[in-house]
């Protein structure tokens, strides 16, 4: 998500897409701000005339190369982070959940890497706490059968 929407006037719709493949969760270390350096979903604000399913298989391809195919929105939650009085970031996550299609992930666009990790392992990344919610809905709705930590 590009610093274009730090300080945002309005909330700005974003997505993450929530991928599986087995039991392991594709995930991103992002590159730039809000949470740089920290591992999340694929995702990032909405283009204009875009559904969030839309956005969620362009983000994926665009910050991992997966392809992917929507299933269904799960969760919407918020992130607002402030910087004294002001809102630095406020964006309305739309979370989808996403068929793994193809593809081996590469990092690209705003994230620093990418990779499928063991969702038993997401305590050994420094995974944005926002992520592990959203990750932990995903698995319970999915019936993965996998401990999230």
């Amino acid at each position: 998500m590009p610093a274009s929407h730090e300080f945002p006037q309005r909330p700005v719709p974003a997505v993450g897409a929530v991928v599986f493949r087995r039991t392991d969760v594709l995930l991103v270390q992002r590159d730039t701000e809000p949470n740089q350096g920290r591992w999340s979903v694929p995702g990032g604000a909405l283009e204009f005339g875009e559904t969030v399913e839309e956005a969620a298989v362009r983000e994926t391809l665009e910050e991992t190369g997966v392809t992917v195919k929507p299933v269904r929105a799960f969760d919407v939650r918020d992130y607002i982070e402030r910087q004294g009085e002001r809102i630095r970031w406020h964006y309305v996550l739309v979370d989808v959940l996403c068929a793994y299609v193809r593809g081996e992930p590469a990092h690209a666009s705003d994230a620093r890497d990418a990779r499928f990790i063991p969702v038993r392992r997401l305590a050994e990344y420094d995974v944005a706490p926002t992520a592990i919610e959203v990750i932990q809905s995903a698995v319970r709705r999915t019936r993965l059968g996998v401990q999230v930590r």
